[in-house]
């Protein structure tokens, strides 16, 4: 078994073979000189200092070897040959495979604005992308422009804000998050971020960076203000890791297409994580997720499917943020909610509340904001596809059990 990818996807997919029976080889091919790690504290405590490299760790390091799994970090693959069934690396070597996994994930989504070579212009995606931005940040004082108004980009503007930095964000939104969420919850946490003092420039985007003496002094918008900056960071997207499956001939459409079970259009190599576009059982539809619990579940239906055992992804997607103090978890289809009604239970003031995306009279997804202890019920609702009171959706004093 050879895992292709040395992210959490990956790192999962190694530990299920294991837990499931399988006793041969398992080899994690990582072109990052690292551990197998996982993404979301690099934005959130691993950024800010209050989390240090075991936080980033889904199992130790010394789980691999103890379970004789085999991790060549530093090792670009460049090369499948699905007749042969072999992967080719960057330093020659030529690995055989029984079943393979491409958990290759995503690249930070590059734009070509003029000035984006100067120094102190970074892109944000890895471990030592996270461990240059904590050294800049950790001393404060800075004129950081943020390019993005997504998840990741709201997440550095509150760390490095909170880090004593001066920190304005840009993005294509009229309102941050509004993309994922509508524009009426995104105000919830842009208010938080503007209490703190991070200033939005919206909707606008980098039209130019300007630097003297080869290091970046200003951007300029795309409505024509200048901003001092010190430091720019890019998060703008990802795009999936696609070039090994591509030139293996597999089917490509907005990442690695592939089955409930995971499967590629070969059916001895599987895909898993950012770079997979699977089919949910739910909505019928292919679809692509970035995040956190994705990977987890990937990688364990990935890894059964890979020892002929009967998997599918039929987990209700899953992520959550914390920024200052406002935490969330979401669960649920964001392609369903674009049509959906939106029901509050709580108070979008005292940013306490669920918010509820209802579509033809059920719950299609659903989001807690500094409410805890809610997600199973939520999911449940999602999961039942029951009929729903709107009226009792929205009331406090009912249970979600009994809704």
């Amino acid at each position: 078994m050879v895992i292709i990818g040395g992210g959490l996807a990956g790192a999962t997919a190694a530990e299920t073979l294991r837990k499931e029976g399988w006793e041969g080889p398992v080899t994690i091919v990582a072109d990052e000189p690292e551990t197998p790690y996982q993404r979301p504290p690099l934005s959130k405590g691993f950024l800010a200092g209050k989390e240090g490299d075991d936080a980033l760790l889904p199992y130790p390091a010394t789980w691999y070897p103890e379970n004789n799994v085999a991790v060549l970090s530093g090792t670009a693959a460049t090369a499948i040959d699905p007749a042969a069934h072999t992967a080719t690396l960057s330093d020659g070597t030529v690995l055989p495979y029984a079943k393979l996994l491409l958990a290759t994930g995503a690249s930070p989504r590059v734009i070509p604005f003029p000035g984006v070579d100067l120094d102190g212009v970074h892109y944000f995606r890895t471990k030592a992308d996270s461990v240059a931005m904590k050294e800049l940040l950790s001393a404060g004082g800075h004129n950081l422009v943020m390019i993005g108004s997504g998840w990741i980009g709201m997440e550095i503007a509150a760390t490095a804000t909170e880090l004593g930095n001066n920190v304005t964000l840009l993005g294509l939104e009229d309102v941050p998050l509004s993309v994922a969420i509508g524009s009426e919850l995104g105000r919830v946490f842009a208010s938080r971020h503007e209490e703190a003092g991070v200033k939005f420039v919206l909707p606008s985007s980098a039209k130019e960076i300007r630097g003297d003496g080869g290091h970046v002094t200003a951007v300029l918008t795309t409505t024509g203000e200048v901003l001092p900056a010190d430091l720019v960071i890019v998060a703008v997207g990802v795009v999936p890791n696609t070039a090994l499956a591509q030139d293996a001939g597999l089917t490509i459409n907005n990442g690695i297409q592939v089955s409930g079970s995971l499967a590629t259009s070969d059916p001895d190599i599987f895909a898993a994580g950012d770079v997979a576009n699977s089919l949910h059982p739910v909505t019928n539809a292919y679809a692509r997720s970035e995040h956190w619990a994705n990977a987890i579940a990937s990688g364990k239906v990935a890894a059964k499917s890979m020892l002929g055992r009967d998997a599918a992804l039929d987990d209700i997607p899953y992520f959550y943020t914390d920024q200052f103090d406002l935490g969330m978890e979401y669960s649920g289809f964001g392609a369903l909610t674009k049509e959906a009604e939106l029901v509050v239970r709580g108070s979008l003031e005292r940013r306490e509340f669920i918010a509820f995306w209802v579509l033809d009279g059920r719950v299609v997804a659903g989001m807690n904001v500094n409410i805890w202890d809610v997600q199973d019920a939520i999911k449940d609702l999602i999961s039942s596809a029951r009929t729903v009171d709107t009226a009792k959706l929205a009331d406090p004093q009912t249970p979600l059990g009994d809704i």
